[in-house]
């Protein structure tokens, strides 16, 4: 297993080439992020489909689960999928050779028209253990702690972040922005692991564009308000040496 493996997010501008999905656009930011090296990608929350609700077998997500194939790499998509005629918001993990290897459904919601998930997992990968979270989840601390009893090493949170209108006086995004690199830090820290957070592009007043690659001390890479492709090198081996020291003191 590497110790040291290259992660990637991408936070694409949605329905910018398709007004109904983002295929094009997912499919070519695989293929980007393999070519940078990258052991996984991972895309923001709701990313594939503007308004449906997708069966687990849906063309968009074999198609999704055929370049992964193509271009031998991990990936995380997530949408809202029927799964025996009810709606969740849900990750799924694609493995290098195309194959559905995890899925995460959402459990704590904020708004969402979809039932809520109940179960916390890490799924292991040929490069570490890694779990997953959706938007809202970022703000229970009890998801992460659990996740790092798992074993986790690194966490992904696709997300699609709004702000409230109500939560700042003024210069609203920005405030959000410090706000959700604090959150970042703050569960990157207290678990002692690396957290990626994926949101997308878009023209929405309330939607915050903050993309970032968090290590326990410090944020690794960013993006604000761009369409980009992120990735960072990260070190496991110093996940371990920081959790054995921290359980001394």
């Amino acid at each position: 297993m590497k110790t040291k493996p290259i992660i990637a997010i991408a936070p694409i501008k949605y329905f910018d080439i398709n007004k109904s999905h983002n295929l094009i656009k997912i499919k070519r930011y695989i293929k980007k992020a393999k070519k940078a090296g990258a052991d996984i990608v991972c895309f923001p929350e709701a990313c594939i489909s503007k308004n449906e609700q997708l069966p687990i077998d849906h063309k968009l997500i074999l198609a999704i689960q055929e370049e992964c194939k193509k271009h031998s790499i991990w990936c995380i998509v997530t949408e809202d999928i029927m799964i025996r005629n009810k709606p969740y918001n849900m990750s799924i993990l694609i493995n290098r050779k195309g194959n559905i290897k995890g899925k995460y459904k959402k459990i704590n919601l904020y708004g969402d028209n979809v039932i809520p998930g109940n179960r916390i997992k890490v799924f292991k990968t040929d490069f570490g253990k890694i779990g997953i979270v959706i938007c809202w989840d970022l703000t229970f601390p009890y998801l992460f702690e659990a996740m790092k009893e798992k074993g986790a090493e690194i966490v992904f949170c696709p997300a699609m972040w709004w702000y409230d209108a109500k939560s700042h006086e003024s210069m609203h995004k920005k405030r959000e922005i410090d706000l959700l690199r604090a959150l970042l830090l703050a569960r990157a820290y207290e678990s002692i692991f690396f957290v990626a957070l994926c949101n997308p592009l878009m023209e929405a007043k309330h939607q915050v564009s903050y993309s970032a690659i968090a290590s326990p001390h410090r944020i690794l890479k960013e993006l604000i308000n761009e369409e980009g492709l992120i990735t960072a090198e990260i070190d496991l081996d110093e996940i371990k040496k920081f959790r054995k020291f921290y359980s001394k003191t």
